[in-house]
């Protein structure tokens, strides 16, 4: 018996790629990039919404090709407006994502891999198994399915991206950057890079490869400690990747795009909350231009961390604001339905 077919995704194909297999297969190169900005700048589902294609031309691509998009698995929605997604892959893995609103702001917080290997000790998704990486095409899909949520639910379209969901995005870097240069295209999304972030938990050798790449997107160190035995315990990538290591990789960085990093810390009681942590905290500062995000911390099931008290909090913002640096406080969103900020980790029921 013959062996079933596995088709292509045919979104792994760059447009040149795809103008040399429809030459090779008697067609115009010119149709490679309408089916190109169908399925990028349109983000079209299957073949037969390519109403300018032939026939002939959609079944001969869907005889061949396959479009692995991503589907909304469930949602829930926070008291706060907060919309939490389980997105469903091709192979039925899960990942989640968040559409966050705030403001004059929409922000989509996705996922680049499923599950982590980083096991950082406050976030959920470090508790969980890495089981691979996404591809750009299902990054961007997340992207597209919140913006949809957005108007749908605020009439609105998103305003900004964080890879701050499930997964190390500088441990999955081509598809990352792959992923950020078809959302920013504009035969893609067409959105400002400017309005993007990538989150790292800090590999040092990829924040300088960010650089040389040229990739326009915003960096976010997640740093929740700046003294390296404390972040040692909380985050074993530290080990490999000191705060020396870090201080460096961000000093290429700012010298080759001129660009601030913002940090992220969340203030945990008793641990990383003392004036002498904010001290240990401003000399990191000072390495290159940056602002500092003190983040509210959200219990999980498998740790014992709690967040700080609102005193500790406020001398702690004082402590840094009065030395010249520029902190702001993220209260959490979404903290009702696990969406916040190191609370993502899929549930076995989200599978069925």
């Amino acid at each position: 018996m013959e062996a079933t077919q596995i088709k292509k995704d045919i979104r792994k194909f760059s447009l040149d790629e795809l103008k040399t297999w429809f030459v090779e297969n008697g067609e115009k190169p010119f149709r490679a990039k309408q089916v190109y900005e169908w399925l990028w700048k349109h983000a079209a589902q299957s073949f037969t919404e390519m109403n300018n294609v032939s026939l002939a031309l959609r079944e001969k691509l869907d005889q061949n090709f396959a479009i692995n998009i991503v589907t909304v698995a469930n949602h829930q929605r926070s008291n706060d407006g907060t919309i939490k997604s389980a997105f469903k892959l091709y192979d039925a893995n899960i990942v989640e994502g968040v559409l966050i609103p705030h403001d004059e702001r929409m922000t989509a917080c996705v996922s680049s891999q499923v599950g982590c290997s980083l096991t950082c000790k406050f976030c959920a998704t470090g508790y969980m198994e890495r089981k691979r990486n996404l591809d750009a095409a299902e990054i961007y899909d997340q992207v597209v399915r919140i913006s949809e949520q957005s108007q749908k639910n605020y009439g609105v379209p998103l305003t900004n991206i964080v890879y701050m969901g499930m997964g190390e995005p500088l441990l999955n870097y081509a598809n990352v950057v792959k992923s950020v240069e078809r959302i920013t295209a504009p035969d893609g999304l067409n959105m400002a890079a400017r309005r993007i972030t990538i989150s790292t938990a800090g590999i040092a050798k990829m924040i300088k490869k960010l650089a040389d790449d040229g990739v326009k997107a915003n960096l976010a160190l997640s740093l929740h400690a700046a003294n390296d035995v404390k972040r040692n315990e909380i985050m074993p990538i530290n080990e490999s990747n000191s705060l020396d290591a870090l201080a460096e990789a961000l000093t290429y960085y700012h010298q080759i795009t001129g660009r601030k990093v913002t940090y992220e810390y969340i203030v945990f009681e008793n641990f990383n909350d003392s004036l002498q942590d904010a001290e240990e905290l401003l000399r990191f500062t000072r390495i290159i231009p940056c602002k500092v995000n003190l983040i509210e911390y959200n219990p999980i099931a498998a740790a014992l961390f709690r967040n700080t008290d609102d005193d500790h909090l406020s001398k702690f913002v004082h402590y840094l604001a009065d030395r010249g640096v520029q902190v702001n406080v993220r209260r959490s969103r979404g903290k009702d339905i696990d969406a916040a900020c190191g609370q993502l980790a899929t549930k076995e029921k989200q599978l069925a």
